[in-house]
């Protein structure tokens, strides 16, 4: 009898010691999952360039006429714009809506922002030279509630904190090679935090027999009138497709 007992009691604790290696299996995936951002809905995109393939498909844009390895564009992010999902022309004029949509943005007026954010914009921004941020600030600047002022300054402080990151780094160590999707979903992350990456898309053109990058589109979400920074919106966005699953990062000046 005393022997059945033991032999029960041994049992027991087999089936105990099992359960237990179970739970610690799972705990390291069932902590990742705590981790994880939750999904959100993506209601702003940020886009930025990436100016040396951008010119390598324009070419004759104003903006890519003697684009140096000197100029800041061709180791850094450009901006292109900041967009509301499913918003544009808000409150525009039906006969500057219809300026716009026919590509001479020069001829759109002049915005009206500081000297100091002006100049900024120039450098960050190469497509003021053929009135990018005119198009901008109509098709969705308007959208956003405020100025030109603070549609440009929140863009400005977005792209310099992209260009500190890891992101543009990792652009920069690949000037005239190929860069991945794992490996800029893994700079978004390092940069941004866990899952970040899911929520941008790289844009490629052909150019030639190569596939360039030519920018960056990044889901946000948020209040992004307040100081958030780009990590928390980043988080709170929805996921999207990659979409160019690797490209080129192409260096100044037209191939």
């Amino acid at each position: 009898m005393k022997g059945n007992v033991e032999n029960i009691r041994l049992a027991l604790l087999r089936r105990l010691s099992l359960a237990l290696l179970a739970v610690m299996a799972a705990w390291p995936s069932l902590a990742e999952e705590k981790m994880a951002p939750a999904k959100g809905k993506t209601e702003y995109i940020l886009a930025v360039s990436w100016q040396p393939g951008f010119c390598e498909t324009r070419p004759n844009r104003k903006e890519c006429t003697g684009q140096t390895a000197e100029r800041y564009d061709a180791t850094h992010f450009s901006l292109h714009g900041l967009w509301p999902m499913k918003k544009s022309y808000c409150g525009v004029a039906a006969d500057i809506r219809a300026r716009d949509k026919k590509g001479d943005w020069l001829e759109l007026p002049q915005l009206a922002m500081a000297e100091d954010t002006a100049a900024k914009l120039l450098v960050a921004m190469p497509g003021t030279q053929s009135g990018l941020d005119r198009h901008q600030w109509l098709r969705s600047g308007t959208c956003q509630g405020g100025t030109a002022q603070d549609y440009f300054a929140l863009q400005l402080r977005f792209l310099d904190e992209l260009n500190g990151s890891a992101v543009r780094t990792l652009f920069a160590d690949r000037l005239g090679r190929d860069v991945t999707e794992g490996e800029v979903k893994q700079a978004f992350d390092a940069s941004f935090g866990n899952g970040a990456g899911d929520r941008v898309r790289m844009r490629c053109q052909k150019a030639g027999a190569r596939s360039v990058v030519t920018g960056l589109t990044i889901g946000l979400s948020g209040d992004i009138s307040a100081s958030a920074g780009l990590s928390t919106l980043i988080l709170a966005a929805g996921d999207t497709d990659f979409k160019c699953r690797n490209g080129t990062v192409d260096a100044a000046g037209i191939q």
